[in-house]
């Protein structure tokens, strides 16, 4: 599965690099050039990332380390993890 295989970024893919990232869903979307909304859909299932967001969310999981030395997503602090701050998305 490549970066550009449309599964291999469905909405539990996205959620983790998010979360491992420390982002919400807004500063993820702002880092990507898309919307708050977008993110969420994507997350969802509602929607899957297109061919060039894709591409971005596999150049952005290179970039941060995501990927373990075997190819496979390291894991981290998922979304739910994160401490409230009454904001909800």
């Amino acid at each position: 599965m490549t970066e550009d295989t449309p599964s291999a970024w469905d909405g539990d893919h996205v959620r983790r690099l998010r979360g491992y990232l420390g982002d919400t869903q807004s500063e993820f979307a702002e880092r990507l050039g898309t919307r708050q909304q977008t993110v969420s859909e994507w997350e969802t299932g509602t929607s899957r990332p297109r061919r060039m967001a894709r591409r971005l969310l596999h150049l952005l999981a290179e970039e941060r380390g995501y990927y373990s030395a075997d190819g496979t997503p390291e894991t981290g602090p998922q979304p739910d993890d994160r401490p409230t701050t009454g904001h909800v998305e």
